[in-house]
């Protein structure tokens, strides 16, 4: 008997493992089960694993989940999807949905067991995003809504009780204002490339905003792609050019991203927004005296009444919390080992920065041999000793700050914990202050923000309308021992909704940049840009992504504060300076080892920097 063929589960593997590689045309292909999101990357898939006992729908979802990730790759080419994807906001939500339907109609036309699967699947995902509790239009999102109608018309099939209560809201406006462009999606089924340029139709039908790109010369890209497929095949299984199959490839295909439903990617960076922006639109850096960030005047909340920041214990009973924290542990026994020497290697290299100095004319500690020469001209003369003294980090605090949104559920949000784990020992050892932050809201697709607005009437360019939570999970001047506990609320699921990410940044820096420490760094923790539906869908779509960018403009330009990115899975470097990207737990140990002994490396003033700009060369690891 193979390791494992006891396990109860073991047929349930094999026949599953088996289906996806007939369904991808790939005996290649390897499937791994566990916790987390379902994941692909090059030939290696990784779905979750049902617990023991459950029901029928929780297995045909887990099916649905690998019929899914196998149709991807058998039909699904990434450099296409590309190419003629909106660039970020609710259309480029609204393309990958469309694509999604049209991947599923392929499976389910073809065989009645995939598409009973792929059902379950769309109805664990949609119930995950609290689909199931809409109630009105304005909690539907748009671009979910007209991917679900796709799917629906190209296959014929009813859609589950979750998608379908998406889509009644929508169905008679979409049918009115692009129903013949969609069926005139049947007759490109299986050419991607046409599909895209009728998917494009659709978007502009519904009077979407949105960026596109020229995608340029057919046979050019055909070849392009082609030449991909090559090196990617020479490379092996795990090199940077695979096709991944999660929603968010990355533009320049140099990471892969195992998150998550609704982010969004955004190719213009700082220099091309400035050029495209009138000299009197800029807004002046707006820093108080103290050096603290304001909003920016090109941004702004219906109201902050509802907004909050809110203790871990505020937050959640202590019974539960335990049981979270138990949860957080059991998950990093898996990756313990690797953490431990991480946080060893990292300690050895901070405690390597210390700055040491020597004492004199003391009365006992090291002989000072420069003295000698001054007894034996005057034997009289006392001996000399000298002691060396270690300088702490006692000026340095680190603020880590975690995406807290429902798109870091299982893995990401797991690797953020393992990361802010590893911080707060390892810093406090060290002698450096750490301060462990969390951002979401307090409701999916708006709040009693929302609520208020439309109380008002719906007045038009609204601005933010979610209610803001931001969480403490750790103070700087909290004791690690104190609050270890604290990092388990990150484990639960309800707790994670949408993330406003420019907002939280400025939060973050403004606790930071008061305190009396001389060295400041913020550590960001995020797997994609700002969403927040019921912001999105009455403002431009852009909109949160701009406060962003001038969030991080601010800080790196004018502020004091040292501004360090991690991305779970998703490419931040076209936002931040210093930004570096993981997949795995043990890639995060190494990137935050290698970017924090960087940053002590740097005792320059921040104003004497060569490159003139107030930060750091720029580099993208």
């Amino acid at each position: 008997m193979t390791p494992g063929e006891d396990h109860p589960l073991a047929p349930f593997k094999r026949a599953t493992t088996a289906t996806i590689r007939a369904l991808a045309e790939d005996d290649e292909i390897e499937v791994s089960f566990g916790q987390g999101t379902p994941s692909a990357r090059g030939n290696q898939l990784r779905l979750p694993l049902p617990a023991s006992g459950c029901d029928d729908a929780e297995i045909d979802a887990v099916r649905g989940m690998g019929d899914e990730l196998a149709l991807r790759i058998r039909h699904h080419d990434d450099g296409v999807h590309q190419r003629y994807s909106p660039k970020g906001g609710p259309a480029e939500e609204m393309f990958r949905w469309i694509e999604d339907a049209r991947i599923a109609s392929i499976g389910s036309l073809r065989l009645q067991g995939v598409a009973a699967n792929l059902d379950a699947s769309l109805e664990a995902q949609c119930r995950q995003a609290a689909f199931d509790s809409v109630v009105d239009v304005g909690e539907a999102p748009l671009s979910v809504a007209v991917g679900l109608l796709v799917r629906q018309f190209l296959t014929g099939r009813e859609l589950p009780p979750s998608a379908e209560n998406v889509v009644r809201h929508w169905r008679d406006f979409v049918a009115e204002h692009a129903g013949e462009d969609i069926e005139a999606l049947r007759d490109c089924l299986w050419d991607q490339r046409r599909f895209a340029n009728q998917c494009r139709a659709i978007i502009a039908d519904l009077g979407v905003a949105a960026e596109f790109e020229d995608p340029g010369d057919e046979k050019q890209n055909r070849e392009d792609s082609e030449s991909l497929d090559e090196q990617a095949e020479n490379d092996g299984d795990l090199s940077p050019e695979d096709m991944v199959l999660d929603d968010d490839t990355l533009s320049d295909g140099s990471t892969d991203s195992e998150a998550a439903m609704l982010e969004m990617d955004a190719d213009m960076d700082r220099d091309e927004l400035a050029a495209q922006t009138e000299p009197e639109q800029a807004p002046p850096p707006m820093l108080d005296e103290a050096g603290r960030i304001r909003v920016d005047v090109n941004y702004k909340a219906f109201t902050e009444e509802f907004d909050e920041v809110a203790a871990v214990a505020d937050l959640c009973p202590e019974e539960e919390l335990n049981r979270l924290r138990a949860l957080l542990d059991q998950q990093l026994l898996n990756v313990q080992q690797a953490t431990s020497r991480l946080a060893n290697r990292l300690q050895r290299r901070l405690l390597a920065r210390r700055n040491r100095t020597w004492e004199f004319d003391l009365d006992e500690g090291l002989l000072d041999s420069a003295r000698l020469a001054q007894v034996v001209v005057d034997p009289m003369h006392p001996l000399a000793y000298k002691r060396e003294k270690e300088m702490d980090f006692r000026d340095t605090v680190v603020t880590l700050l975690i995406d807290s949104s429902g798109s870091m559920r299982g893995r990401s949000i797991t690797i953020a914990a393992t990361c802010a784990d590893i911080l707060g020992r390892t810093l406090e050892r060290c002698g450096v202050q750490v301060e462990i932050l969390g951002f979401t809201t307090r409701a999916w697709r708006g709040g009693q923000s929302r609520e208020r607005w439309i109380a008002a009437g719906k007045p038009p360019a609204p601005g933010r309308l979610n209610d803001l939570r931001h969480i403490i999970y750790k103070a700087a001047a909290d004791s690690w021992h104190r609050s270890r506990r604290n990092l388990g609320l990150m484990m639960r699921e309800e707790q994670l909704k949408e993330n406003i990410d420019g907002e939280a940044l400025i939060w973050a820096h403004n606790r930071l940049v008061v305190r009396p420490e001389e060295r400041k760094i913020l550590m960001v923790i995020s797997d994609g840009l700002p969403v927040d539906n019921s912001t999105l869908l009455v403002n431009p779509s852009n909109y949160l992504e701009q406060h962003l960018k001038y969030a991080i403009d601010m800080i790196e330009t004018h502020s004091q504060v040292q501004l360090i990115a991690i991305g779970i899975g998703h490419d931040v470097t076209h936002h931040y300076r210093r930004a570096v990207t993981i997949t795995d737990a043990e890639q995060l140990g190494g990137a935050m080892t290698d970017q924090l002994a960087a940053l002590f490396d740097l005792d320059t003033p921040r104003t004497a920097w060569p490159n003139g700009s107030g930060g750091p060369p720029h580099s993208n690891p």
